[in-house]
């Protein structure tokens, strides 16, 4: 099984190499990347411990921040090391502050592996969430090296719970340390299975966006924007096409209820997808407009516009506070986005169907701070338009919101404590 799997990984590497040949963005990427690898190592001392987090992309690097910057705090004299695979996360944090070295992880081959830990010299390993590369875990364990996955979530579907799936099972058992859960299923599943060096700590991600919610501060160009209105105000986060036709439709069939000002965060900011964002909303402004106007003293730039479009990266965890309620994209595709952000705030979500691999989408919803659409009938018949239209709903809504948060903290105290016996 372990050659099936590695030569798996061979052919993988040779489709992003020919695929950046072939002008691929993200594979010219991490092709790019990899070569970097040794430089960025390269910054690393032998002769201090180093601990090593590797997420795959931006959004398993939050949920390790909470617990990276603590295990920083705590040892402020060891070296961190943050790898990702993935060009989404990279590109993006290649330059953050709280590590001495950040990289693409080299492909799962065993070459690169021992090249990767021979420069690396990792004391101990965290990975996040999903992440499973059968030779680097078996590398470090013959290494003796102390391995850890934390925010894990587990499901009766997966491989590792197939009848075929022993070998999996094994990489579990054998190569991890411990393994922190986010849920009692995770938990029961691996016990099920004979691994017994698992608990239950939670989703750090809640962790990490309380401390988002707490250092955020006031926003002058949503302020200006805001300046003067009293009613409600949604905020519509890292939406697709989908979303903002629904939420056009609704806007324009009830505008009696619906909120009267719109802060607009689209997944993707090419300017062809901010375009067809103003065509649905044409009384929109953007961001960086607004930014030209305040610099420019000509805030009547504002006056008329009801929707704001967030047209840069970044600012959408710190914009849920001036929201009444949230609408959170992605659940019309692949999958919902991160609903948390707009929870700690204690705003009530809603969101497309597409929820159901989201632990924290089922919970919020049977709370009641929560619910899932399935198109343009339940907003406009259901509990979106009950909450713009009951206050008394909202404000228990919301609620609802801060008491899940509040009772799903310390998840980074629950990890490190535990390793740290």
């Amino acid at each position: 099984m372990r050659l099936f799997y590695t030569i798996g990984i061979w052919f993988y590497t040779l489709g992003i190499r020919v695929a950046a040949l072939f002008g691929h963005e993200k594979a010219r990427q991490m092709v790019t990347g990899w070569r970097q690898v040794p430089q960025a190592l390269s910054k690393l001392s032998a002769d201090k411990p180093t601990v090593w987090f590797h997420a795959a992309s931006l959004g398993e690097f939050e949920q390790a921040r909470p617990v990276l910057e603590a295990y920083r705090q705590r040892h402020p004299d060891h070296q961190v090391l943050v790898t990702f695979f993935s060009p989404s996360g990279y590109e993006v944090r290649k330059n953050y502050s709280q590590a001495d070295a950040v990289c693409y992880l080299p492909m799962d081959t065993p070459g690169n592996v021992r090249r990767f830990l021979d420069a690396a010299h990792p004391d101990k390993v965290f990975f996040v969430k999903y992440e499973f590369w059968y030779n680097y875990l078996n590398a470090l364990r013959q290494r003796g090296i102390d391995t850890y996955i934390f925010s894990a979530i587990f499901r009766p579907e997966q491989y590792f719970f197939k009848p075929w799936g022993r070998w999996f099972v094994r990489q579990l058992r054998d190569c991890f340390t411990h393994l922190f859960v986010q849920n009692e299923e995770s938990l029961r599943l691996l016990k099920d299975h004979g691994i017994s060096h698992c608990s239950l700590a939670g989703d750090t991600r809640f962790d990490r966006v309380h401390q988002i919610a707490e250092a955020a501060e006031s926003n002058e160009v949503v302020e200006t924007f805001l300046e003067g209105y009293e009613g409600r105000v949604l905020v519509a986060g890292s939406t697709w096409p989908p979303d903002e036709q629904v939420l056009a439709h609704v806007r324009e069939t009830n505008g009696d209820w619906f909120p009267g000002r719109i802060i607009l965060a689209p997944h993707v900011i090419s300017e062809e997808h901010l375009q067809s964002i103003e065509k649905l909303f044409p009384d929109s402004i953007r961001y960086s407009e607004c930014i030209n106007a305040l610099t420019q003293s000509h805030n009547n730039t504002f006056t008329h516009s009801k929707v704001l479009i967030i047209d840069n990266i970044g600012l959408l965890s710190k914009l849920y506070r001036y929201a009444d309620v949230a609408y959170i994209g992605g659940g019309f595709g692949v999958g919902i986005h991160n609903i948390l952000e707009a929870v700690t705030f204690g705003k009530p979500v809603f969101f497309g169907p597409n929820y159901q691999k989201f632990q924290e989408a089922h919970d919020i919803i049977a709370r009641g701070g929560g619910w899932s659409l399935r198109g343009e009938y339940d907003m406009e018949e259901g509990d979106f338009m009950h909450l713009m239209t009951h206050p008394e709903a909202m404000e228990k809504a919301s609620q609802k919101c801060l008491e899940y948060m509040q009772q799903n903290l310390g998840s980074t105290d629950k990890i490190l404590n535990t390793i740290e016996k």
